[in-house]
């Protein structure tokens, strides 16, 4: 155990500073970084002195820092245990937007993602684990998913006014693999036209992008939504047969579409027999008191896609189509599906995680992220720059726009040489060149650190 505690602190000595700090400094990364996993119970003081080739006394100041800080609980006559600090495993900020992550960024605001909702995902970890014994005895070759898991998500779309039967679930590793399968399965010939928003999700955009689809904008502005004039000119005069939209806390501005858009939408694909894949991340992070969704964007030729990524963890892989019972069955049947599918394990994770402990954590997550969004709208117009932005009702990010002064571009390769990432506006721009003068500025990161990124940005 000793020399195994040791190894898993790598070259510690060689970093400047007292050799008490640099320790508890070792500790906590190798408990970041997987090597050192919480729960791990330490060595005596004296043995870790004689292990390391400290003084005790040297060793006594490391663990001390370690406690203070919360990385280490002890329990007279049982010994120390190392953790993770509560101000880590409380929120829904993931650890490495505090640390970089984005090249050498000090701060890294390119990611609009959450860390997982800690103790209810432990516990849901465990459950599945004891419900995996049956899975264990059979193949682990790819489904339509598993079936508690169908069910409830189902039922989700039933009781959220969206009438769904199992049947029409089939579970993928996530909505960008949801939608490879669909473009798969619908055979989109290359360079055909595509619909799509103007600014969108840039993961979409690089899967369009690599079948070689026609980009087909519509703008979409935060005080504005979705010029559906301009959908429709487009839907008659162009002829597309897939459209590709986000209307629900709209990534990235933010914008939430009608029940009216919504119902002219559907009706113009029954007319013009457009199928359109709609994105439904976003839709459970509904930050008004009290969330007032709209209807589900559906119709006969709508599909819906949806991810545990945003309103959970990016780390579980676990998305899903809603679609016609006879297209997934379909769907089952493409040659892609088995490599999209979702691990059971993860499945069984997410079944835990969306049963009757859901309600709870999507409460506490919209809480903390509202408070965010909050804070980041405070600091931004606080700013005399002539940056404009609406808040949104929902989501995870502002866009913001920094008027003709600015070219965003500009301004991220300035705030990166100041150590902070971000995202500009062409990033999301569906020709990689218009949307100039915006900015996408997540809100999942800890007030501390939104305070220190505006603070460089101006």
């Amino acid at each position: 155990m000793q020399r195994g505690f040791a190894a898993a602190l790598g070259t510690w000595r060689t970093k400047e500073g007292p050799l008490a700090r640099s320790l508890a400094a070792a500790v906590r990364e190798a408990v970041v970084d997987g090597r050192l996993p919480a729960g791990t119970r330490l060595p005596s003081e004296r043995e870790l002195a004689r292990t390391l080739d400290l003084s005790r006394g040297t060793v006594v100041s490391a663990l001390t820092l370690l406690r203070d800080d919360g990385w280490l609980h002890t329990r007279h006559g049982s010994g120390s245990v190392v953790r993770l600090p509560a101000r880590l495993t409380e929120r829904t900020t993931p650890w490495s937007l505090d640390r970089g992550g984005a090249g050498d960024a000090d701060l890294d605001l390119t990611l609009a993602v959450t860390a997982a909702p800690h103790e209810a995902y432990l516990a849901a970890v465990g459950r599945a684990v004891e419900r995996s014994a049956a899975l264990l005895v059979d193949s682990g070759v790819a489904t339509p998913g598993l079936p508690r898991l169908r069910a409830l998500l189902a039922e989700r779309y039933t009781r959220s006014g969206l009438a769904t039967r199992p049947e029409q679930i089939l579970v993928t590793s996530g909505a960008q693999a949801a939608l490879t399968l669909l473009l798969d399965h619908l055979r989109t010939d290359p360079g055909a036209p595509v619909v799509v928003e103007n600014p969108t999700y840039p993961g979409a955009l690089a899967i369009l992008r690599r079948r070689r689809a026609r980009l087909l904008p519509v703008p979409v502005t935060t005080a504005y939504g979705w010029d559906m004039e301009h959908l429709a000119e487009t839907v008659r005069g162009k002829g597309p047969q897939l459209a590709y939209l986000i209307p629900d806390f709209h990534n990235p501005t933010g914008a939430h579409m009608t029940a009216r858009a919504r119902a002219e939408v559907a009706a113009l694909a029954e007319r013009h027999a457009l199928t359109v894949v709609v994105d439904e991340t976003m839709r459970d992070l509904d930050l008004r008191t009290p969330p007032r969704p709209e209807p589900h964007l559906s119709g006969a030729r709508v599909i819906q896609i949806g991810s545990a990524s945003k309103v959970l963890w990016s780390g579980l892989r676990v998305g899903w189509i809603r679609a016609g019972a006879d297209l997934v069955r379909e769907l089952v049947g493409n040659p892609l599906q088995a490599q999209l599918s979702s691990p059971p394990l993860e499945q069984l994770i997410a079944a835990e995680l969306f049963g009757d402990g859901l309600g709870e954590v999507l409460a506490e997550r919209r809480t903390r992220l509202r408070a965010q969004r909050d804070h980041l709208a405070g600091l931004l117009a606080e700013l005399e720059t002539g940056w404009t932005f609406t808040a949104p009702n929902g989501g995870l990010s502002i866009w913001l726009h920094l008027g003709p002064a600015t070219t965003a571009t500009e301004l991220a390769a300035r705030a990166a040489a100041r150590g902070l990432a971000v995202s500009p506006g062409p990033l999301f721009a569906p020709d990689r060149a218009t949307l100039a003068h915006h900015l996408r500025l997540p809100f999942t990161a800890t007030p501390d650190v939104l305070t220190r990124a505006v603070a460089l940005l101006r």
